[in-house]
């Protein structure tokens, strides 16, 4: 049998990985717009509580094609989409599944990530501040998914061969992280940890405050247990 030349074996990469990949993406952008969606609509139901506390923060906010965000009370939870497409090391748990042996393309994905910042953190452009990946969506060129992440976020959503994205599902992830952000309080760092500031610091709070906040500063975010106390 001829061998492929370098020509052929790059066009079949195109027509075979390429293509794929950019079905993936394509997934990728319809998924995150609907997700805007969504999470404009729970920004809208949430909003009721207003009428019982007007002193609660409830606002969406839309940033560019990539990103938007919604605060509610001190958390402000941010959606951003990745513009690459990712696989998976041959050890991840979806290889072991006859979905993904059945074809190798389908475990290419496009990534969803959602972050937890303290809501002052951006009202007070304090750029130090410590955010958090508490959650990544996956989702194949078929629109299967599942979910990474922090307790509801890592276990509710793991599906991968049974499951399609829509609507109902990226509901279902969004209440999750705003439930596992209104749970993750914000505790004080060790004192020998902020003894020292520079008069600089200082200063700057006139005008920025600059000493670093975090909902868990002073200890690695992987200590974060499942239990919700």
């Amino acid at each position: 049998m001829e061998q492929a030349s370098p020509k052929e074996l790059i066009l079949r990469s195109l027509k075979e990985k390429s293509s794929m990949k950019q079905d993936v993406f394509t997934n990728t952008v319809d998924v995150f717009a609907m997700l805007k969606t969504v999470v404009r609509e729970v920004a809208d139901e949430l909003k009721e509580y207003q009428k019982v506390d007007k002193r609660i923060a409830i606002e969406f906010k839309d940033v560019n094609d990539y990103q938007f965000q919604i605060r509610v009370a001190g958390d402000t939870v941010i959606f951003y989409m990745h513009t690459n497409i990712f696989d998976f090391d041959k050890s991840h748990r979806i290889w072991k599944t006859s979905y993904v042996k059945e074809d190798n393309f389908r475990s290419f994905c496009g990534m969803i990530q959602i972050f937890n910042f303290l809501a002052d953190s951006f009202k007070f452009n304090r750029v130090n501040d410590l955010g958090y990946l508490i959650g990544r969506v996956f989702l194949n060129k078929e629109n299967h998914y599942f979910v990474e992440g922090k307790r509801q976020l890592g276990f509710l959503y793991t599906d991968f061969v049974n499951t399609v994205i829509d609507k109902t599902a990226l509901k279902a992830i969004v209440e999750s992280a705003i439930l596992y952000c209104l749970n993750f309080d914000m505790y004080t760092p060790p004192f020998d940890s902020v003894k020292e500031v520079t008069v600089s610091d200082i200063q700057a709070v006139e005008n920025s405050m600059q000493i670093t906040t975090g909902k868990r500063l002073g200890f690695r975010f992987q200590a974060d247990t499942d239990h919700i106390e």
